[in-house]
């Protein structure tokens, strides 16, 4: 019966063939970085630390935390690496965004180790959940910092990455929101700590946030601090940011919440509201308006039957994006 239904669901596909929107990637330069907070065995919530923004930019009340996004991750927190549970059709997404996110920095940073493609370069993985997909990334050798404002969550992505050896020196978590970490203000008895906060500024070669803007409460806020943390220079693009998340359409209102919350189940009820989809124009012209050029976008499509992502030309229901930071104008003297 789900499958006579399911195969109704999906022949409204064949009629969707949304153009994927594609650019060319210019080369940048990599780095060596060292996460100097795995030192610490929890990586712990920031304390006593003031948000803030300099005059000329936006205040940092705008949070991207959504209260409610927060208590419904919460209850879920201890599922995340229940590869038949609820995250299942996560964990199938790293067939398709794992390599996405490698063979795109690949094509701007070279030199890269064999067997450790990734080595040397530093990302940040917001909204990491249990650390699905900051792991993977850091067996390719990248130094990886996973963030999520659910402490839960954290909890359960350390437990998880410290029984592999090989993560325990690359990756690391923490307990905040993207805001709390993109800037942070400094002095008092913290000031050291601050201080290695702050430097996080303008230092990660690549943002990853997949399945993370449909939750969000202020995408715009969002945009401003990807930029703000990713590095920058002033003869190249800067950092790679790497999306994926659900388009606003009818045909997404209909398989991402009615067929795959409702009718079987594939996530749980209430898991997406439709308002907070946004379309790859909408996203691209966000991010466009926070210093980003858009250098594709690839639609995404996920058979419930099977458990299996795959690439297609529609982004009518998901699809990755990915983006890099343009240079800021030199200083004048």
């Amino acid at each position: 019966m789900y499958a006579n239904k399911l195969g109704r669901l999906l022949s409204g596909l064949r009629g969707w063939r949304v153009a994927a929107v594609c650019g060319g990637i210019r080369s940048g330069s990599s780095w060596t970085a060292v996460c100097k907070q795995r030192r610490r065995s929890a990586c712990p919530r920031t304390q006593n630390l003031t948000v803030h923004r300099r005059a000329s930019v936006r205040s940092a009340s705008q949070t991207t935390v959504d209260p409610d996004e927060l208590r419904r991750f919460q209850s879920l927190a201890s599922k995340w690496w229940d590869e038949q549970g609820e995250f299942a059709a996560l964990h199938a997404m790293n067939d398709l965004r794992v390599p996405f996110i490698r063979d795109n920095l690949l094509n701007v940073h070279t030199g890269h180790h064999p067997g450790k493609p990734l080595a040397g370069l530093k990302i940040l993985d917001i909204g990491c959940g249990g650390g699905l997909l900051t792991e993977p990334l850091g067996r390719l050798g990248a130094d990886v910092l996973g963030i999520d404002p659910v402490e839960e969550s954290i909890s359960t992505a350390q437990l998880h990455s410290s029984k592999d050896p090989e993560l325990r020196s690359r990756v690391c978590y923490r307990a905040c929101s993207l805001e709390e970490l993109s800037s942070v203000e400094v002095g008092g008895e913290e000031e050291e700590e601050e201080e290695e906060e702050r430097q996080r500024a303008g230092q990660f070669d690549a943002v990853v946030a997949s399945e993370v803007v449909e939750h969000l409460a202020n995408p715009e806020t969002f945009a401003f601090c990807c930029s703000h943390v990713l590095k920058f220079l002033y003869l190249q693009p800067g950092g790679s940011l790497f999306i994926t998340t659900i388009n606003k359409t009818k045909l997404s209102y209909a398989l991402a919440i009615v067929a795959a919350e409702q009718l079987f189940r594939i996530v749980p009820s209430g898991t997406h509201e439709w308002e907070k989809f946004i379309s790859p124009v909408e996203l691209e012209r966000m991010l466009e308006s926070n210093g980003f050029s858009v250098q594709s976008v690839q639609g995404m499509l996920y058979n419930p039957l099977s458990g299996a992502w795959s690439w297609t030309e529609s982004t009518a229901i998901n699809y990755a994006l990915h983006a890099v930071r343009l240079r800021d104008d030199p200083p004048t003297a």
